[in-house]
């Protein structure tokens, strides 16, 4: 942070309570995070699902036992603990447990197939697994494959007592009927964390590996990002430097406690950090949300809750404001909206802002940075377009193809420097290489450019850029005049093949219930606000985009559709 050749102009423009850099000696282990919070905060709510709330002090007897169970099954410092659980109480008990009796945890999507959940488990050598009930069946499959030592078997009701008997008769939302499996020694969750075991003490340091995050998985074979303790610590502590002193308002009580809305899957890096880790850190309560593409569910609950933050993407936001129910929610008391993990698009911002009034915060990170990079000023009064100022400890440098910084204004690849920066790719250190700059900046892999004074935009993915007669054409810009259209619910834009100009634009969209559109309309709205090769050539009506659990569009699936249709 010190490189007199790196220019920061962003610094010019923070907001006056917030310090250039965060003080990295006060980095420690998360497992203290976690301690801390316990201590802290014991009698508050720590996180909410189905209805049921659990204490702080609650989850750190739950943490412990975890903990304690792990290492009766022979588990040591070091070993690799995987998650495959969606947004219920079991997750963060879990994740608590294994960061304080200094485990790593690998994240894993419950909706990833045999071949997926082999590869992530052959490839991070995890030796156990707490997994929901409802996909055990996968599990039992990869067994065939993968050697485990421990299995916890975990369903939505566990951690909370009578009401879980309730929630499983009810919540058929996620409480499915589950396939038959068979795990022999498995056991369940419940069972685990029941009693008052407290685990043997273990010296957990900033440098221990807290996570291998998978990432690479909409790109190509999904590796393991390196995630220290300190890396992620210093994430939050990036995060309360540039967002803590926003949160509170005139008149608030004492001990005033946020509610922040989870419908981002906690296996997810912003939502782990984000909305889990910073939010234990500063007392706040985690609503979660189970199963966010039940929109009806999901605004019934937000209409019976008393919330104060939300985070989402693009897709989420869009879904909620396109529910009829979504205006009768009380925003009364929200008072900060965060998107990241794909562009937000104008459209949807303006919408959200006249329903809710509050604007929404764009921000800005990958796996590998822990997340956040970028955000923009919690005090914005509209929606920006941009990512906003590099976080505190922070380097940006835009670079073109031959590694060299860029002007302003100039678009080029979005390197990044800080604390947060994964130490490498897990066994990978051919990726690693590739994705670091000699001068220690990580490359992104998107293209961006940095303006006067300081805020970055997002331009498009590098690999998703459309060439057209040697035109740069970036979906990003056509999506986000696709979702200005009245007809659009959501639309994704991939190049085509073409023999005269190279590629073609071609969008894939969905309408909104009840509209009809012609491809010939949907191109003359596009040429209205696009020069003519940036307007699709192809318009392929579909009910629905390949996405990730997390709603990210998955323009790599339109491509390879597309490539196995080719002769």
């Amino acid at each position: 942070m010190d490189d007199p050749a790196v220019v920061r102009p962003w610094l010019r423009n923070y907001p006056p309570q917030v310090p250039g850099k965060i003080d990295e000696s006060q980095l420690s282990s998360l497992a203290a995070l976690i301690e801390d919070a316990v201590t802290i905060y014991g009698t508050r709510a720590a996180f909410e699902s189905f209805g049921k709330a659990i204490t702080f002090a609650e989850l750190g007897r739950a943490a412990n036992a975890f903990a304690a169970a792990l290492q009766a099954r022979g588990l040591k410092k070091g070993d690799r603990v995987a998650l495959m659980l969606p947004n219920i109480l079991a997750y963060p008990a879990a994740l608590c447990g294994a960061l304080i009796g200094g485990f790593t945890v690998v994240n894993v999507n419950p909706l990833y197939t045999e071949r997926e959940l082999t590869h992530q488990l052959n490839d991070s050598g995890a030796r156990a697994i707490v997994i929901i009930e409802n996909f055990a069946h996968v599990l039992e499959a990869s067994l065939q494959h993968v050697k485990l030592d421990a299995i916890f078997l975990a369903t939505p009701s566990d951690l909370m007592g009578l009401k879980g008997h309730i929630v499983n008769f009810v919540s058929r939302k996620i409480k499915k009927a589950v396939k038959p499996f068979s795990l022999p020694g498995a056991v369940s969750f419940a069972s685990a964390v029941a009693g008052l075991a407290k685990p043997s003490a273990v010296s957990v340091g900033p440098d221990d590996i807290a996570f291998l995050q998978y990432t690479g998985g909409t790109t190509g074979v999904a590796k393991g990002a390196t995630l220290t303790h300190r890396n992620v610590h210093a994430n939050v502590l990036q995060c309360e430097a540039w967002l803590g002193w926003s949160f509170a308002r005139p008149g608030d009580p004492p001990n005033y406690q946020h509610v922040m809305v989870t419908a981002l899957p906690l296996y997810h890096i912003l939502a782990l950090t984000c909305c889990c880790l910073f939010m234990m850190r500063v007392g706040a309560k985690g609503l979660l949300i189970a199963n966010p593409r039940d929109i009806e569910g999901f605004v019934k609950t937000l209409k019976s809750s008393r919330f104060t933050m939300m985070s989402g993407v693009n897709t989420l936001y869009n879904a909620l404001l396109n529910n009829p129910e979504f205006k009768n929610v009380d925003f009364s008391n929200l008072r900060f909206a965060v998107s990241g993990g794909m562009a937000t698009q104008a459209a949807v911002a303006q919408r959200w802002k006249e329903m809710t009034g509050i604007p929404i915060v764009e921000g800005y990170g990958l796996s590998e940075t822990s997340p956040v990079a970028c955000v923009n000023r919690p005090d914005i009064a509209e929606f920006t377009g941009s990512i906003g100022f590099p976080v505190p400890s922070t380097d940006i440098s835009i670079r073109g193809l031959d590694g060299l910084p860029v002007g302003v204004g100039e678009p080029g690849e979005i390197c990044i420097k800080g604390p947060q920066v994964m130490r490498g790719y897990w066994h990978r250190d051919d990726e690693t290489a590739k994705a670091m700059t000699e001068d220690g900046f990580f490359r992104s892999g998107d293209i961006g450019l940095l303006n006067a004074d300081g805020s970055v935009k997002i331009v498009d993915r590098m690999k998703d850029m459309v060439l057209v007669s040697g035109f740069n054409v970036y979906p990003n810009e056509v999506e986000d005049v696709l979702a200005s259209c009245p007809k659009v619910l959501e639309s994704a834009v991939i190049g085509l093949p073409d023999e005269v100009s190279g590629e073609v634009v071609a969008a894939y969209v969905v309408l909104k219930p009840a509209q009809s559109a012609t491809p010939d309309e949907i191109r003359a709205f596009c040429k209205e606000s696009l020069t003519g090769y940036k307007v699709p050539r192809h318009v392929f009506f579909r009910t629905e985009l390949p996405k990730t659990n997390v709603g990210k569009v998955l323009r790599r699936a339109l491509r390879d559709e597309e490539m196995q249709k080719s002769p």
